[in-house]
C-alpha cells in the first residue's frame, strides 16, 4: 500500500515540531475503512492486515515523516504557554483528487515530548465518537475533520473508568494549523517563527489574503460562517479551547460534543465544564474570544501596532453582525425562508423560545415543519398554531418551501445514547451497532432507519460526554 504523500509543515524550521515515531502496538486490527475517503485522497486499497499495521503506527509507508506539532492555547480561559500534540503524530500530507491538501494524523499513538505525563493513548469510545460524529458532520455539509481509519489496538489502557479497550483513530484535515499554534510563538516572542507561520498559514489556506490582517479577517470570517452551522443542526462542541480552534475553519477535536435533544440555550454536555463557558448558546461569544486571542498574536508581527491593533479591533468588532448574518440565514431556511430579512429574526427566535419553555426536540420539530405534525412536538399547541399561523403567512407565496426545509434540517443527527449504545457493543466486540450509523448518517437528509430518529427514553438519556483523556 502506498500513501502519496507531499509534505510540507515537515520542512519548515525545527521549532515548529518534533519528529517522533508512533509508538507500536500489540495486536492491531481494523476496525474500520473509510473507502470513500481514501479514494478521494489517492490511497489504494489493502487488505485488512496491512491496514491495522500502517494505521496502528505499527509500520511506517514510504515518506512518512512522522512529527508532534507544537502549540500552546487557552483552556477554559487559562492560558498554557505549551501545549502540542500529546497523543497525535502527523504522518504526513497528501493532495487529494481535487488539487486539496490533507493532513494525514494518527490520535492515539503513544507519547511524545508534548504528552505532559499522558500515556498518548486513546481508548475504543472515544475514537468511534469522533469517527462518527466527524463523518456525520461531514454529511451534513459542515466543514470537519475526517476519519480515514479506527484500528484497535489489543492493549488495554488506564483510564478513571478502569482498563479499557485502546484504539487509534486515523483523521485527515485541511491542517492542524491551531490559534494556539499562532499563540505559542507569540507568547515565547519568537517573531521570526510567527511570521513564518503566518506566511505558511495564508499560502495553504487564503491565499488570497495579503498579510496577517488579511488571515485574520479570513479566519474570523470562516469561524462566523462555522458556529452558525453547528448551532443550526444543534451541535454543542464542549471544549472550544484555542487549541481546538482550527485557522482552517474546520470543526477540530470531537471530544465531550453532542448533539441537542431537547432544545436549550444553555445546554452543556461536557463534564468538566462547570461553569457553562461552552454552553450551546455561548459558542458564539467564545469564537468572537477566540479570535481576540489571533488577533493578540499576530500584533507581533507589526512595527505600527497602534495602527494594526485599531485595524485587527474593527475586524474582531464586526463578527457579531458576521455571525449574527450568517446565524440568520441558516435558520431562517430551516424554516422555508431562503431570503431573509431582519425581520424574520423575531420569527426564528419565538420559535425556539416556545422549543425551549416545552423541552421540544430540536432535530425533530424543524424536521416537522415541513409536514403536518408539527405541532405535535409541543405540549402546548395553542401557543405553537399562534406561531404556525404567523409562519404560514411569512412562506405563503415563497418557491420551493418544503424542499428547503428538508435539504437543511436533517432527519437523522448522532445521538448521544445511540453513539453510547454504539460504544458498549463495539466494546464487547459488535461492530453492528457502528456499521448501523454510519450508513444511516451517510444520509442524514433522508429517513432511511426511522427507529435512529427518536430521542431518547428517561434510562436512555446521556447528561455528559468525557474528552476520553
Amino acid at each position: 500500500m502506498e500513501l502519496p504523500f507531499d509534505n510540507s509543515f515537515a520542512a519548515l524550521p525545527d521549532a515548529f515540531y518534533t519528529r517522533v515515531p508512533p509508538t507500536s502496538v500489540k495486536a492491531p486490527k481494523l476496525l474500520a475503512f473509510n473507502d470513500d475517503l481514501a479514494k478521494l485522497l489517492g490511497i489504494s486499497k489493502a487488505d485488512d492486515a496491512e491496514l491495522a499495521q500502517i494505521f496502528s503506527g505499527n509500520f511506517l509507508p514510504q515518506n512518512a515523516d512522522p512529527l508532534a506539532q507544537l502549540y500552546a492555547g487557552h483552556q477554559f480561559g487559562n492560558f498554557n504557554p505549551q501545549l502540542g500534540d500529546g497523543r497525535a503524530i502527523l504522518l504526513g500530507e497528501v493532495i487529494d483528487t481535487n488539487g486539496v491538501r490533507h493532513d494525514i494524523q494518527l490520535k492515539g499513538s503513544g507519547r511524545t515530548p508534548y504528552s505532559r505525563g499522558g500515556d498518548g493513548r486513546a481508548w475504543l469510545g472515544p475514537v468511534l465518537r469522533e469517527y462518527v460524529v466527524s463523518e456525520a458532520m461531514y454529511a451534513l455539509g459542515v466543514p470537519t475533520t475526517r476519519a480515514l481509519a479506527a484500528v484497535s489496538t489489543g492493549e488495554d489502557i488506564l483510564r478513571e473508568q478502569g482498563m479499557l479497550p485502546g484504539a487509534i483513530l486515523t483523521r485527515t484535515a485541511s491542517s492542524h494549523l491551531r490559534v494556539g499554534t499562532f499563540q505559542v510563538f507569540a507568547h515565547r516572542g519568537q517573531v521570526d517563527e510567527l511570521r513564518t507561520l503566518t506566511n505558511y498559514a495564508i499560502k495553504r489556506h487564503y491565499p488570497e489574503a495579503t498579510g496577517p490582517m488579511d488571515l485574520l479577517r479570513a479566519v474570523c470570517t470562516a469561524q462566523a460562517n462555522l458556529i452558525a452551522q453547528w448551532m443550526s443542526i444543534g451541535f454543542v462542541h464542549g471544549v472550544m479551547n484555542t487549541d481546538n480552534c482550527a485557522i482552517g475553519g474546520e470543526t477540530i477535536d470531537y471530544g465531550p460534543c453532542a448533539f441537542m435533544d431537547d432544545f436549550n440555550m444553555g445546554r452543556v454536555f461536557s463534564s468538566i465544564d462547570q461553569q457553562g463557558r461552552y454552553a450551546y448558546g455561548n459558542q458564539p461569544n467564545i469564537a468572537i474570544w477566540n479570535m481576540a486571542q489571533l488577533a493578540t498574536a499576530l500584533l507581533q508581527l507589526f512595527e505600527d501596532k497602534d495602527s494594526a491593533l485599531e485595524e485587527a479591533t474593527a475586524i474582531i468588532h464586526a463578527m457579531p453582525d458576521q455571525i449574527e448574518t450568517a446565524w440568520l440565514q441558516r435558520f431562517a431556511a430551516k424554516i422555508g425562508i431562503a431570503a431573509p430579512t431582519s425581520k424574520d429574526t423575531e420569527l426564528i427566535q419565538k420559535l425556539l423560545d416556545l422549543m425551549q419553555t416545552d423541552g421540544a426536540d430540536f432535530t425533530n420539530t424543524f424536521r416537522a415543519l415541513s409536514g403536518p405534525d408539527a405541532r405535535d412536538q409541543f405540549t402546548d399547541r395553542n401557543a405553537f398554531d399562534a406561531w404556525a399561523t404567523k409562519h404560514a403567512e411569512r412562506i405563503a407565496y415563497l418557491p420551493n418551501v418544503q424542499d428547503l426545509m428538508n435539504t437543511t434540517n436533517p432527519a437523522v443527527i448522532p445521538r448521544n445514547h445511540r453513539i453510547e449504545q454504539m460504544i458498549q457493543a463495539a466494546i464487547a466486540g459488535d461492530m453492528e451497532p457502528f456499521n448501523r450509523l454510519m450508513t444511516a448518517y451517510k444520509k442524514p437528509y433522508t429517513l432511511t432507519d426511522p427507529d435512529l430518529a427518536n430521542p431518547p427514553t428517561q434510562s436512555e438519556i446521556v447528561p455528559a460526554t468525557f474528552c476520553g483523556t
